[in-house]
Order: structure tokens, then sequence, then C-alpha cells
């Protein structure tokens, strides 16, 4: 066991001494920057409530009603607002202050960025093998006296834990920045979200550990295709190429096939399991243990596709 977190720690050696890994955290940072900055200018989110929370509110519902009323039939506007409506009925119901945007619902937001995460994420995936191929180090790795079956975990977990590095990265940068620019609201304070059974007033730390877990399903998934491709053809732009299209357009094939029954078995219907959260389920007749039970098979096969083809194929670095 020792060599393999050996094995694990100079492989995150070789991510972190390239230029461009740390080229990856200055864009994330950046990304952080640029959206707290947006959000402060366009002053859209950040709406503060005073101790007459509830007479602002009840204003707000009147303003909602006379923007629906002016417009004809169901739209983007209908809908936003009757759903602002429902939430502001919500907090005046049960008697709960709104709490004022700040640094916690900041990063909460940034949840999309994890789709960055997932695109370095896919890259350092992609390169992980395919790299020490290309470069004819692999023979000089597997002299070691250690397994093909270590190596390939070891550089399979190497590429989780830079994601996860990333991950906490991007919450720790969003709640620092979130603080500067918008203040801090307190630890873990409680707020209103939506679900599929109706408005819940839940500690905000539980739905920002969800959102994000959520979204780490997807880095999951398309890092280890991405990984298992850059096995099979020792080619990382094929890998990374393969893995953007997919991490992108995936939800668009699912959309696509949506008319035929067979679509579910997809991995790309299965991989968004916050629709059993929100109620909106990509393909009717889904659960969320038909879900899970598709990504465990295809994650299973993945690795057993790489770990078949690492461990049988003649190491022979390109151009012998």
């Amino acid at each position: 066991m020792s060599k393999f977190f050996r094995l694990i720690g100079n492989e995150l050696f070789k991510i972190f001494i390239r230029k461009s890994t740390w080229v990856m955290f200055i864009s994330l940072a950046a990304l952080v920057i640029f959206g707290a900055f947006l959000t402060k200018t366009l002053n859209e989110m950040n709406t503060t409530y005073s101790d007459n929370w509830r007479e602002e509110l009840q204003e707000e519902n009147e303003q909602f009603e006379k923007e629906i009323a002016g417009e004809d039939g169901e739209g983007f506007v209908v809908t936003y607002n009757g759903e602002k409506i429902a939430e502001n009925n919500y907090y005046l119901e049960n008697d709960i202050k709104p709490l004022n945007y700040g640094a916690w619902q900041f990063t909460l937001d940034n949840a999309g960025l994890v789709s960055v995460i997932s695109l370095f994420t896919i890259i350092i995936g992609a390169g992980i093998i395919s790299n020490e191929y290309n470069w004819g180090t692999l023979k000089l790795l597997l002299i070691r006296p250690v397994s093909r079956t270590t190596v390939l975990f070891s550089k399979f977990t190497s590429v989780f834990v830079f994601g996860l590095i990333m991950m906490i990265f991007l919450i720790v940068f969003s709640l620092l920045t979130g603080s500067i620019f918008f203040g801090f609201e307190g630890f873990n304070p409680k707020f209103v979200i939506s679900t599929a059974e109706g408005f819940k007033h839940v500690p905000i730390i539980s739905e920002l550990l969800s959102s994000y877990g959520y979204k780490v399903v997807n880095l999951i998934m398309m890092t280890t295709l991405a990984f298992m491709i850059s096995t099979i053809f020792r080619n990382s732009s094929l890998a990374i190429g393969v893995g953007i299209f997919l991490l992108m357009g995936g939800n668009i094939i699912v959309g696509i096939l949506s008319r035929y029954d067979w679509v579910k078995y997809i991995l790309f219907a299965n991989i968004d399991l916050q629709q059993y959260k929100t109620g909106n389920v990509l393909v009717e007749g889904m659960t969320l243990g038909f879900s899970v039970t598709n990504l465990i098979v295809h994650f299973i096969a993945f690795l057993i596709i790489s770990w078949l083809v690492f461990t049988k194929r003649d190491v022979v670095a390109t151009g012998e």
C-alpha cells in the first residue's frame, strides 16, 4: 500500500510541476472574481432586506403581479415571477426573513463552475496515460517492483485527487471572494430552496455540499471515460476531444433521442442525479435507484476495459 501512495505522490508531483496546471487554477480564480464583479455590478442577486422585510416582500409580489398582467399567455416572465411570488409567500406564511445575499450564496451559485473543473480534470486524465506512451517513459515506470494494476490505479486515483484539490480551491476561494464583495452571512445560515416537494428551509452548507456533490458525479464519469479512451488509443487529443464533446453535448444527445424508451439506458440520461431532487426527470419512468445502478455499471465497465487494455498491451513507445 505504501508503494501505491508513493506512486500517487509521484503522479501529483508531475501534475503540479507543469505550468499548465497553475494556469488552470489561475483561470478558475479569474472566473470566480469576474462572476463576483458581474453580480455586484448588475446588482440582481444581492437584494437586502431590512426589519420591514414583510412589507418589502409584499411590494415585490405586487410588482411581479403587475409584470405578469402585462404579459400575453405563458412565457419566461410569467413562469419566473410566479415562482418568485410563491417563494415570497413561503417566507411570509412561515415568518422567515429572507437571507441577504452573501459569501455562502455566492459560493453556492459557483457550483456551475464545477463543469470547468470537469474540463480541466478530463484534460489531466486524458494525458496521464497516453503521455507516458508518447514520451517513452512508461517502460521506466514499469521496471519498478510494482504491478501494472498498481501503476494504472495510482494514475487514476491521482486524477481525482487533482479534481478534489481544485474543488476545495473553488469553494474556499469563492467564500473569500464572496466575503469581500458581498459580506459574510454567518456560519451555516439557513435559506429557502425549491424542491420537487415544494419549498424547504435548510442549512446552506448542506445545500452547498449537495449541489457540488451532484456536479461531481458528472466529473467522475466523464473523466473516467476520457481515461479509458486515452488508455485504449494512447491519444490524449482524442480522449480530450471526446470527453469535452460528451461533457457539453450529453444532454443534447438525450434530448434528441428522448422519444425512444431505450434512451434511459444511456449514460448521459442518468448522469444528472439532481433531476430527482428538482422533479424534472429527463426520461419518464426513471428512478434514482435506476440511475445510480446505471452509473455504477458504466463506471465499472470503463475501469475494467482500461485495466484489460493496459495490463495486456505490449509497451512500445511511439516511433518504435
